[in-house]
This record gives C-alpha cells, sequence and structure tokens, in this order.
C-alpha cells in the first residue's frame, strides 16, 4: 500500500508595484500619485510598472508610454532606477532565506517559497506568511502580497487575489470549487493564443477544462494538454527550485527613430553588450553565445548569432564580433526600430580551479 505523500505548503510573493513602490518610497513628493515607470511619454518606450493610483486611469506594464501619457496626462514619468530596485530586492530576499532555503526567486519582486519542512510558527504557512509580510514592510518600507496553498499553480494566483499588500490562502479543501469558476485565461501556460484557441473550443472556465480528458487534450494541445488536464483537477507538482541558474543575459534599446545610421547602431551596440558583460561578470559567469537582435521599422525581428570555441567574459573578446554580426543583416539599407544583445551558453567562471560561485539572486 502506498503512503501518501504529505501536503506540500507553497507561498508564492509578489512585491506591490515594485519600482513605482520604491519611488513613492524614496521621493515621498510621489506618494499618492499616478507614477509610471518606464519610459518617456514622448518617446517609444514603454511601461514597466504603474503605481495602483496610475491603474486605476487604465495604464499597465507593456503599454506604449504614449499611450498612458494619453490616458493620464497628469501622471508622473520616471525612468527606472535600478540600483535602488536591485538593493531593495537582495533586503527582501535576505528576509525570505531566514524562513528556508527552498526559495526560487523568479525575478526581482517575485519568488516561490516551499515551507512544508519549516518548524516557525508551528509550521503555519499562513502565519509565516505574515510574518514576511510584516518583515518586508519594517525593513524595506514595501508591501508584499502572498498567496499560499499547496502547489505552484494555486499560491500564484492566491497572491494577486487581494492586492495590494493581500495574504490569501487556498486550502485542498477549497480548491475544486475556486478552479471551477477560474478563468482558463489565469491557468500556468494558458497565453492569449491558448486562450483563443479554448474559447473557440468552449473552454472558458477550469469547470469547462475539466470536462475534457486527458487524450482530447493532449491531441488539442500537445504536451502542454496534460499540463492542463492535470491543473484542472487542482494537481502541480512543480517543485519549488533554489537554485535557478539563467541561461542567458541580454539588453535592448528602442530609438524614439527608425535609424539607417550603422555607426550609430554599432556604437548602440557595444554599448548594450557592456551593459550585458558588466551583468555576466557581477554574477561570475562567462558566455560562448553571442546574439544580435535587429527589430526592423516594419516591426519584423531577426536574430544573428555566433558561437566561439572558448567561453568569454569581456568587451575585448566580445566587440569585435559585434560588428561582424551587425553586418549579415540588412542594417544600413532597412531602417532600424530597436536594437539588443544577448549572451547565452553560460557557464561559472574558474576560479584556482574551482568555479566561482554565481550570485544566483541577482
Amino acid at each position: 500500500m502506498d503512503v501518501p505523500l504529505p501536503q506540500r505548503k507553497i507561498i508564492h510573493v509578489d512585491m506591490d508595484a515594485f519600482y513605482a513602490a520604491v519611488e513613492q518610497r524614496d521621493f515621498p513628493q510621489y506618494r499618492g500619485l499616478p507614477v509610471v515607470v518606464g519610459g518617456a511619454p514622448d518617446s517609444r518606450g514603454v511601461v514597466s510598472t504603474a503605481s495602483y493610483e496610475a491603474r486605476r486611469f487604465g495604464i499597465r506594464s507593456a503599454m506604449p508610454a504614449a499611450h498612458a501619457y494619453r490616458l493620464c496626462p497628469e501622471a508622473v514619468f520616471l525612468r527606472p532606477r535600478f540600483e535602488a530596485y536591485r538593493e531593495a530586492s537582495r533586503q527582501v530576499r535576505e528576509i525570505l532565506l531566514r524562513y528556508t532555503g527552498l526559495v526560487e526567486f523568479l525575478s526581482l519582486d517575485e519568488a516561490f517559497l516551499d515551507v512544508s519542512g519549516c518548524s516557525q510558527f508551528q509550521g503555519s504557512a499562513t502565519l509565516i506568511a505574515q510574518d514576511i509580510k510584516q518583515r518586508v514592510r519594517e525593513i524595506t518600507g514595501l508591501t508584499v502580497s502572498a498567496g499560499v496553498s499547496y502547489n505552484k499553480f494555486l499560491a500564484k494566483i492566491a497572491s494577486d487575489l487581494e492586492k495590494p499588500d493581500g495574504l490569501c490562502l487556498i486550502t485542498p479543501k477549497q480548491a475544486p470549487g475556486f478552479i471551477e469558476k477560474l478563468p482558463i485565461g489565469r491557468f500556468h501556460g494558458v497565453g492569449k493564443a491558448t486562450e483563443a484557441r479554448m474559447a473557440a473550443l468552449g473552454i472558458a472556465t477550469g469547470g469547462d477544462l475539466r470536462a475534457w480528458d486527458r487524450d482530447q487534450l493532449v491531441r488539442r494541445f500537445g504536451k502542454a494538454g496534460h499540463g492542463y488536464y492535470l491543473m484542472a483537477r487542482g494537481i502541480d507538482e512543480r517543485p519549488v527550485v533554489a537554485d535557478r541558474a539563467r541561461k542567458s543575459l541580454g539588453a535592448e534599446l528602442t530609438f524614439a527613430s527608425d535609424s539607417t545610421d550603422l555607426a550609430r547602431l554599432l556604437a548602440q551596440l557595444r554599448e548594450l553588450a557592456e551593459q550585458v558583460l558588466a551583468e555576466l561578470g557581477a554574477k561570475g559567469l562567462q558566455a560562448r553565445t553571442l546574439t544580435v537582435k535587429i527589430k526592423y521599422g516594419d516591426f519584423t525581428s531577426i536574430g544573428r548569432s555566433k558561437t566561439m570555441r572558448r567561453a568569454f567574459g569581456s568587451g575585448a573578446e566580445l566587440l569585435p564580433h559585434l560588428d561582424e554580426l551587425l553586418e549579415k543583416t540588412e542594417a544600413g539599407s532597412r531602417p532600424v526600430r530597436l536594437v539588443g544583445v544577448t549572451l547565452s551558453g553560460l557557464e561559472e567562471v574558474e576560479v584556482d580551479g574551482e568555479a566561482k560561485q554565481r550570485d544566483l539572486f541577482g
């Protein structure tokens, strides 16, 4: 007879309007005002983060900054201050690691914790989440929303239910009824295109999805159909993975106006490469593959890559190849809207025969 596994206790934490919240914390004159962090309203930039005051006007992340300005001309538009955000993120990460080593950092402002084996607060995940929220507020002056459940799928959804500064629990008993009413677009792995395909099949909620058997879903959606089948039944066995090694690092820039100036394009690529190399070095990593991304004025994109025999970690090794890859595009003859640089094939730098420890959380 199989012994049932103990129920997991998963917490998902998500900082509230993180970049905008840091700005409002550091500059009290912005508190209570609609704050938009990202591109300037007269540029082609996009919104990175909008404060909750700005969201009331319909402003959302990834929205063109110019459109955000039309929605709320009185909003405060700020350029990102990544050093400030990284420092706040470092403080939050130190707090989370006090509870468990099983912390999966997804980004500067988001993480999963597996507290199944924690003895603090008699093992209550809800009390641990409450304590996390209190410590984050006391130490950083920021608020975080937390979701608690028995798997990652439900914990992540729970963290978004009572934002900002929320705490929501979905128990195994509550899960079936909750999932039955859950819009299909909220399911893990269901993007806009898949949501539209499901809508065409009459699948609008978790209850609709549950009515389909596994073979039907796999025939329609491939391997992902197996995951959809399980999630509709509240099953998500993905572990919280503490060591999330980065597969690539990159940076992009959108020009204020399309450019055919090769010298300008190359100069910008070099600047982006230096930024990525600095991040690479800070993490104790080196790379093998360089990719140059070009987006033309008609929004079509291409990438040109080169993989080196030996890993590189400096501009002297990398920069000469930028010109070579740029020449393999139509830049110069076609207007360019965006340029980007990505380094992949990452590996640790060896120091005295041993791999230098990565900064896993930076």
